[in-house]
């Protein structure tokens, strides 16, 4: 048995765990399915009914971990010897954008997309503020830095990266100077390159199922 178990649909967000797995160097099975097909025990492991999800064989239990932005860290965790978590002084930045790419953008990045219109007196209760406040403040962080925590890549570049791939690839994030070049360097990683056709290739047979 593999030391983790990852349990993912094509597409779907595991994509951006997956990316995760593989900078990790992580040893892991895989379970996919399709939301019609999911395992009956699912809901034992994600009681959300949702992915991804990790299963962590630890010794004689196991651990389980849901959503992307802490699988992703908790892989960095369990890995630590890749360089993928921060020093003393990147780790205000770290936490600092991946949980804000998992929180406000994220959410007005949907917003969005499924038509939700906060009004501007009601920015503040929506906790997101606004699409434009949001994409700001990243505008903002990524002319100035190469990556999240400034100049080298960590773990909270697979999270927030992913937010940027797929944001620019559907349109539901502007192409600014700035984004496309952040998601023109992480791309780059071989780790990215892997994941990515691994998805892809589940993606095609999907499709063509």
């Amino acid at each position: 048995m593999a030391e983790f178990t990852f349990y993912t649909v094509a597409m779907s967000r595991g994509q951006i765990s997956r990316w995760a797995l593989h900078e990790a160097g992580a040893d892991y099975d895989q379970v996919v399915f399709d939301w019609a097909s999911r395992p009956d025990n699912f809901t034992d492991i994600n009681p959300m009914n949702k992915v991804p999800a990790l299963v962590h064989h630890h010794g004689d239990h196991d651990h389980i971990i849901t959503e992307a932005a802490a699988i992703n860290h908790y892989l960095a965790e369990t890995h630590p010897d890749k360089g993928l978590l921060p020093d003393a002084h990147e780790k205000a930045a770290y936490f600092r954008w991946m949980f804000f790419g998992a929180g406000p953008l994220e959410q007005a990045v949907l917003a969005r997309t499924l038509g939700w219109e906060i009004p501007p007196e009601r920015e503040a209760t929506a906790g997101f503020g606004s699409l434009e406040r949001a994409l700001s403040a990243m505008d903002g962080w990524l002319s100035a830095n190469d990556f999240v925590v400034g100049s080298r890549f960590t773990m909270a570049d697979t999270y927030v990266g992913s937010q940027f791939v797929w944001g620019l690839r559907f349109g539901s994030i502007p192409e600014t100077p700035a984004f496309k070049a952040y998601v023109d360097r992480v791309t780059q990683r071989p780790a990215y390159a892997e994941a990515n056709a691994i998805d892809a290739k589940l993606i095609e047979e999907a499709q063509g199922s």
